[in-house]
């Protein structure tokens, strides 16, 4: 049985770390290269994967060699991939990331071309089985059909509201039981307000619970009765904290896919989140259950 589906972007991550960014057009050398798979619902899959949850991953990739590299590491990963689809003549979604000494980021990103938009292969009778949904914004006709079979099917829905998101936050927020922005797209979803004013206006549009996460300074949340929660972050010794979000994201969700409260998923997602920081790489540092355990000491 499958607790958790997974749906949105995946890419193929080329990263590099580097003492510290560049200032101009200069030539640089790096002291690591990391490729790995990449992209925010795909990464959140293996997270919860690793977490020991049973999940799926449904999505898009080329019919090239990064799409065959994405397919495969999922796969090792334990996730479930039979919704994933080869797109004839697509190219992948791949990244390049440029890593300082402090886990400091920038990504440049192609999400790839000739990809389906129709979502109409994917398998969504297959939603009953599930407890739980977890889609971001790269992709959604896909989302909104994801979520709407879900609330048909009363399976919980959770979202990934990065930036990007803003156009299509009118379509998303209704049918989400829980709504989790980042930083940078609460600000883009809501740019003249307060971070918890922020929440009340996506709360306004119909989501359920609706979080934003706030790197190290933790995450913020407004339950179901509208009170504000926070889950204070975790220190640990920074790397990289690209993926970061996408641990927190997969995380939540399998907590949500389990029935856990949604301070225990913050809590929970929170330390995952922390842990992957310290290595480099969307998801070298994903953590197994044993470790976050091991991490918060109950």
């Amino acid at each position: 049985m499958i607790e958790l589906i997974c749906l949105g972007h995946a890419a193929l991550d080329h990263v590099y770390l580097v003492e510290r960014f560049p200032s101009g057009a200069v030539k640089m050398r790096a002291h690591r290269a990391v490729e790995a798979g990449g992209g925010m619902a795909a990464s959140a899959s293996v997270a919860a994967a690793r977490l020991g949850g049973a999940v799926a991953f449904w999505g898009r990739v080329g019919d090239d060699s990064a799409g065959a590299t994405i397919r495969a590491e999922l796969r090792r990963e334990g996730v479930e991939v039979s919704g994933l689809l080869e797109c004839a003549g697509g190219v992948s979604s791949s990244s390049a990331i440029l890593v300082d000494a402090a886990g400091d980021r920038i990504i440049v990103n192609h999400r790839g071309e000739g990809l389906a938009e129709a979502p109409d292969f994917l398998p969504l009778e297959r939603v009953r089985q599930a407890r739980a949904v977890l889609v971001d914004v790269r992709w959604p006709q896909g989302s909104v059909a994801l979520m709407a079979r879900a609330r048909a099917d009363g399976v919980a829905t959770v979202v990934d509201l990065d930036v990007g998101n803003a156009e299509h936050a009118g379509d998303l927020l209704p049918l989400a039981d829980h709504a989790v922005f980042s930083q940078p797209g609460l600000a883009e979803f809501s740019p003249d307000l307060p971070v918890e004013d922020g929440l009340r206006r996506a709360r306004a549009m119909g989501a359920g619970i609706v979080g934003v996460t706030l790197g190290e300074h933790g995450y913020r949340w407004l339950d179901h009765d509208g009170v504000l929660r926070i889950q204070t972050g975790f220190a640990v010794e920074v790397v990289d904290t690209t993926g970061a979000g996408d641990a927190f994201h997969g995380a939540y969700a399998l907590g949500v896919a389990r029935g856990m409260s949604d301070s225990a998923c913050a809590r929970l997602a929170s330390a995952a989140a922390a842990l992957k920081c310290t290595h480099p790489g969307a998801r070298a540092g994903l953590p197994r259950m044993d470790a976050v355990v091991a991490f918060l000491g109950d």
